[in-house]
């Protein structure tokens, strides 16, 4: 009865059978490895103290910033250069703008210091003069934000002196210096009363150290790949099931009710019998369709 499923026919839907149930598996299980691993970076940042409360540490031996360093003060000497807003962030549920200056240090390369934070628009906007001369910045080290990144502004087209990412493949396009792959934020208004009216911007989470909305995409991905594992093996079963009732039908002499739902290659009964009945000469008459008349007519003489 299940001869069919050697048929090349069958051989194809059994192949993507055999194919798409373990790639529907192995998906879901890397689905769910990505879910555990946020979960586990959870877990350790949570045990690990406040990046805040740890000693602050000369910028250079911070770099680059990771999941450790991210959060962590440091310490870096040099002049305010260029000095850019950032407009589109907000901060306790109110929008306005960061404040950013370029702080060239002895190395040659500029550290984006984020001073603070303003509310409204950033066109037109009046905002604190930098300190002058040579200052020593304590920031909370961040890494240089991305497309992905909360309040980034990607589409361009800002007026100049403002920017819609801090990052280093941005600034490096528009400073004539090299810049740092990462950024600091002050944590306390600057002193001499110059930054007072600007709010500290606190540090975020590094990315993907928490349970987000991306975990739960994950978890919620390993479902559906396992979901599209079983609907390919029950639709198999449904498919085998109704190939091997019509092939049943067919051998007990039962007409299906859908003749399009006969196997390849098989004949309705009755089919075969109207050709059985089918008279070899199409032009011989039918003997309902002759007239009484013409059958009883007597012949000429």
């Amino acid at each position: 009865m299940y001869r069919f499923l050697l048929t090349p026919r069958w051989w194809g839907i059994n192949l993507f059978v055999v194919l798409a149930i373990p790639f529907c598996v192995f998906m879901g299980m890397w689905q769910l490895g990505r879910f555990e691993d946020r979960v586990q970076s959870h877990e350790q940042a949570e045990k690990r103290p406040d990046p805040s409360t740890r000693a602050a540490k000369p910028l250079d031996e911070l770099l680059p910033v990771d999941k450790v360093t991210s959060g962590r003060p440091a310490v870096a000497t040099g002049t305010y250069a260029d000095q850019f807003l950032v407009p589109g962030r907000e901060l306790d549920d109110r929008r306005g703008f960061y404040v950013l200056n370029m702080l060239r240090t002895d190395s040659g390369k500029a550290l984006p210091v984020v001073r603070g934070w303003l509310p409204g628009s950033a066109t037109g906007a009046r905002v604190p003069a930098a300190p002058e001369g040579e200052v020593t910045v304590t920031g909370d080290l961040q890494a240089s934000e991305n497309a992905r990144s909360k309040g980034v502004d990607v589409r361009g087209g800002l007026p100049g002196g403002q920017i819609g990412m801090i990052s280093a493949a941005t600034l490096v396009n528009i400073v004539p210096y090299d810049v740092y792959d990462a950024w600091v934020t002050l944590p306390e208004p600057e002193a001499g009363g110059t930054g007072g009216a600007m709010k500290p911007v606190p540090a975020a989470a590094p990315e993907g150290s928490g349970l987000d909305l991306k975990a739960f995409q994950n978890l919620g991905y390993t479902g559906e790949w396992f979901v599209f594992a079983g609907f390919v093996l029950f639709m198999w079963f449904r498919l085998v099931r109704r190939e091997a009732e019509a092939m049943r039908d067919i051998a007990l002499g039962l007409v299906p009710e859908d003749p399009a739902a006969a196997p390849e290659g098989s004949t309705a009964p009755e089919t075969q019998e109207a050709r059985q009945e089918a008279p070899d000469d199409p032009a011989a008459p039918e003997a309902s369709g002759a007239p009484e008349a013409a059958r009883k007519a007597p012949a000429a003489p």
